[in-house]
């Protein structure tokens, strides 16, 4: 049978986030065998340029470059496809992509594409993410194009203690206590799902959001990792909608 194709990880953004992309990977594969899994090569590059010192303090280096030559590599090394697990650093998706000619599955184009197919005109929807995706937009000009209307934590320094809490001590009571308030107050706002948009907070799961339906952005850059790599071996495998964690009762 035709093996899988190979996909590479611009990783290390952090390093924890992308070893959970590879769990979330070998997860959703029904392997019989390690010869059945997706062959990843992973370049989890620790020292890319903070992407919150250059966007928002425009004090930082550009990861641009960094970026393109990681691409570049894992693509002369034999990549067929790209993912990044990393919201933020979509925002240099076209230096990536302009560096390769290979496809960068675009975690952000993806999940905005499936909040649209899984809610309706006028639903809000609520992010929880870096404030650089905030500042940057990369999810409110698509999702407001479609009709949705999006929503942030009030408290942006809060999410970003989190975020840096959770880069230094893995999941802990610091980062849980910042970001349950968050995820309550979009609740209290009325959003119908919450899009969890980074992944370092993918790290945390289900144990904060009881309340609302939810989506990650991570899972679903792993669905459409998952039918890029297969389908030239089982071409309709593609077409359940993304995992949505539902509110508990």
């Amino acid at each position: 049978m035709t093996a899988p194709r190979r996909i590479g990880v611009l990783g290390g953004m952090g390093p924890e986030a992308t070893v959970l992309l590879m769990q979330r990977l070998i997860a959703a594969v029904p392997a019989g065998d390690d010869a059945d899994h997706i062959p990843l090569l992973v370049d989890s590059n620790t020292r890319v340029p903070s992407r919150i010192a250059a966007l928002i303090d425009k004090a930082g280096e550009d990861p641009a470059p960094v970026l393109a030559s990681m691409a570049k590599r894992l693509e002369a090394m034999g990549a067929e496809a790209l993912i990044m697990p990393c919201n933020t650093a979509h925002y240099y998706a076209p230096a990536i992509e302009s560096a390769v000619s290979i496809e960068l599955l675009n975690m952000i184009d993806l999940s905005v594409a499936e909040v649209v197919r899984q809610t309706t005109q006028g639903s809000r929807v609520g992010l929880l993410a870096s404030p650089a995706v905030r500042t940057l937009a990369l999810f409110d000009h698509a999702l407001g194009r479609a009709g949705r209307v999006v929503c942030y934590p009030e408290n942006n320094d809060a999410t970003l203690t989190a975020i840096k809490s959770l880069k230094a001590h893995g999941v802990n009571s610091v980062a849980r206590g910042l970001f349950e308030p968050a995820a309550q107050q979009l609740v209290g706002d009325g959003v119908e799902i919450i899009l969890i948009a980074c992944s370092e907070l993918s790290i945390l799961g289900d144990a904060v959001l009881p309340l609302v339906a939810t989506m990650d952005t991570l899972d679903v850059l792993v669905k459409r990792t998952v039918e890029f790599a297969f389908d030239a071996i089982h071409p309709d495998n593609g077409n359940q909608p993304a995992q949505v964690r539902q509110a508990s009762s």
